[in-house]
């Protein structure tokens, strides 16, 4: 294997290989790919090790590692999340039979944004006695580009004895600033990034990340965790690409990446000053809040479309642009003389569905291990979803599996353009 046999159809056969002589293997490594994860820890200032199935892959092994700790201080797993999590969240709490509580933001920007201050974290923790969560998980940067209050979240949970686990994976380059904005710097426990969404990475490089905070048996048994949720025949095509970024960004990548945000900074400027309203904080996100420049977020995309300018994601409120040193300054000044030509219009004064609580029936896992049927999503008040039914982007679930379906959320439903849902027969 492979059966191509090196042969050429695409170009890249001769790099394809597999677990030869030499070439080590990703879960058991002790030869090449050992020494350039020690390369890429170096570069991340913590344990890392690396993924070839993304994002997704990581944040089950993270789970998966919160549940080990939980077990080794003999105590139910229990897990405090944000309510923007991706759904690969969800299938890693079913596999796992992990108990979640929810985190309900009292202001925030649709389903896309939960912010979690920390004194009010530090409330929850303080009265959740014998409840209390083994870990705090988030997602930051959020697909909208907003942060959270790491380095503050990370201080109340130490203080409480609490995990903090960070879905990352927009924020691979937050290292490379002039000064970190890395969650493991910040002092996240772990946390895992997609290389492949802001660094020069092919699709599905992403990394784990473990902070020397960690009890050595999790850093121990962290190739154990991903090797659980992981093919057990991983793309060299991507460890090779994994293998390659480190090169570049030991090299010039700090000095592209200042010079590139201060040319998306300048870009934003303009934007403001022509009417535009951006949303987040994150460098490298370019985030429309289309409404009040007159549009859909998913007309402006379309529009956006016509001149040759694909985008991350848009929904009816934003339409959010993932900008990085791989866009040439050519490109970057088309899009910038695109964006200035689009004409302004009367604000658009509909609001984004306010995000409920919900009730919750069933745990996860029964949820999505229960047999299911697919129900149009306007005669779906009452049941109990099964199945996220969500795409990619965002992946972000409205309602989570295992909770009663409210007549509210129905209207959200449409909103945002779910037609069925999966619910428990």
């Amino acid at each position: 294997m492979p059966g191509h046999k090196g042969e050429s159809l695409l170009g890249f056969e001769d790099m394809d290989i597999t677990e030869i002589k030499g070439a080590d293997s990703l879960y058991e490594a002790e030869g090449i790919i050992a020494e350039s994860e020690k390369n890429a820890s170096e570069l991340f200032g913590c344990d890392t090790c690396y993924s070839t199935e993304g994002s997704s892959q990581c944040i089950r092994a993270m789970l998966y590692l919160i549940s080990l700790y939980a077990k080794s201080k003999n105590e139910p797993c229990r897990i405090l999340a944000a309510r923007n999590v991706h759904k690969t969240f969800l299938s890693g709490a079913a596999l796992l039979d992990i108990d979640v509580s929810w985190w309900y933001a009292s202001k925030d920007s649709g389903y896309l944004s939960a912010t979690i201050p920390p004194n009010e974290l530090d409330e929850y923790l303080r009265s959740a006695d014998d409840k209390k969560p083994t870990a705090l998980y988030i997602t930051s940067p959020d697909y909208l580009g907003k942060t959270a209050d790491i380095k503050g979240l990370s201080e109340i949970c130490r203080k409480h004895g609490v995990l903090l686990a960070v879905d990352n994976a927009h924020g691979a380059y937050l290292r490379f600033l002039p000064e970190s904005r890395f969650p493991t710097d910040l002092g996240a426990d772990m946390c895992c990034s997609s290389a492949h969404k802001t660094l020069p990475v092919i699709t599905g490089g992403a990394y784990l990340h473990l902070n020397a905070t960690l009890p050595r048996l999790l850093v121990e048994n962290a190739k154990k965790a991903l090797s659980l949720f992981g093919s057990t025949s991983p793309s060299y095509l991507i460890l090779q690409s994994l293998d390659k970024a480190n090169e570049y960004l030991s090299a010039s990548y700090k000095k592209d990446l200042a010079s590139f945000i201060g040319r998306v900074r300048e870009l934003k400027e303009k934007l403001i000053n022509h009417g535009y309203t951006l949303y987040g904080d994150e460098e490298l996100k370019l985030t429309v809040a289309a409404k009040a420049y007159g549009y859909r977020g998913i007309d402006f995309a379309d529009i956006l479309r016509k001149s040759n300018i694909e985008i991350e994601f848009a929904d009816p409120d934003f339409a959010v642009m993932m900008l990085t040193p791989g866009l040439s300054s050519e490109n970057l000044l088309y899009m910038e003389k695109t964006l200035l030509s689009i004409e302004k219009r009367s604000a658009i004064t509909e609001k984004m569905p306010e995000t409920s609580k919900h009730e919750t029936a069933v745990s996860i896992r029964e949820a999505m291990l229960s047999q299911s049927e697919t129900v149009k999503a306007e005669k779906c008040a009452g049941r109990i979803l099964a199945e996220s039914s969500v795409g990619c982007p965002p992946a972000v679930p409205i309602v989570m599996c295992g909770e009663i379906i409210e007549e509210s959320d129905t209207e959200t439903f449409r909103y945002y353009g779910i037609e069925y849902c999966s619910v428990i027969k």
